[in-house]
């Protein structure tokens, strides 16, 4: 386009110098000038129409390599997210895993609950009611029954089996007298005050429903006693019959 432009620049300033003798007497420039301007003027028009649409050409080329890199970019890091949640998601399956495992085996042990222990020894009598602290484990499977305080202590919601033997104070008056206590509640009792019989002893049982940590104890009354020795009369035990 710039040629032509160009050209007709020569040929405008060839009509305005050349010899035109030829047209006839009297002819000038001005019959052909005013059709060359129009034309040169369209043509730069042309030009700059053209040098425009070759700015917006060059412009819309930028644009469209800038939006190119963004789509690699965001290519690129859409990858890299979907990499990390196939890594988050192996993690999550380990993980659960790992979760099953572990409550496999936590459910395996919590439902193995059982024990039993004895006194051993003369108690009573007390200013109030006591717990009795049977201290020779026999089994404690588990680790439910807490010897240094007698409290036995339920380690998950189920059905529990509890027992107990009370041997009365074995000399003079009857005077022995014990329940099996769930948390602050009486549950089951035995009972030895009245006879002259001092060689006696009670077994009570009960069934009962505990939640996780609620505590069952054979208690001793305020004033009241009982005997033991080696042969271990007095006994309390208790074992977990099934979760819930």
């Amino acid at each position: 386009m710039e040629r032509v432009f160009l050209l007709l620049l020569l040929v405008t300033g060839s009509l305005c110098t050349g010899n035109y003798s030829y047209l006839g007497t009297g002819t000038s420039l001005a019959v052909c000038q005013p059709d060359t301007c129009a034309l040169l003027s369209e043509v730069a028009a042309t030009r700059e129409k053209l040098a425009a649409m070759t700015q917006t050409q060059s412009t819309l080329e930028q644009n469209l390599s800038a939006m190119m890199q963004k789509m690699a970019t965001v290519e690129a890091n859409l990858q890299s997210y979907k990499s990390q949640a196939d890594a988050l998601w192996k993690k999550n399956q380990e993980q659960e895993g790992q979760l099953k495992t572990l409550t496999d085996t936590t459910s395996a042990s919590v439902s193995k609950i059982a024990f039993t222990a004895a006194l051993g020894n003369t108690v009573g009598p007390f200013e109030h009611d006591t717990p009795l602290k049977y201290q020779r484990i026999l089994s404690n499977l588990g680790s439910g029954y807490n010897p240094a305080t007698g409290i036995f202590t339920a380690m998950t919601r189920g059905m529990y089996y509890f027992s107990y033997t009370m041997y009365n104070n074995n000399s003079g008056q009857p005077n022995s007298v014990v329940s099996l206590m769930m948390n602050s509640q009486r549950v089951v009792s035995t009972w030895d005050t009245e006879g002259n019989d001092s060689h006696d002893s009670a077994t009570n049982t009960a069934v009962v429903q505990l939640e996780a940590g609620d505590s069952v104890f054979v208690q001793l009354y305020a004033n009241r006693v009982l005997y033991d020795d080696g042969y271990y009369y007095n006994t309390f035990s208790g074992f977990l019959l099934f979760t819930m």
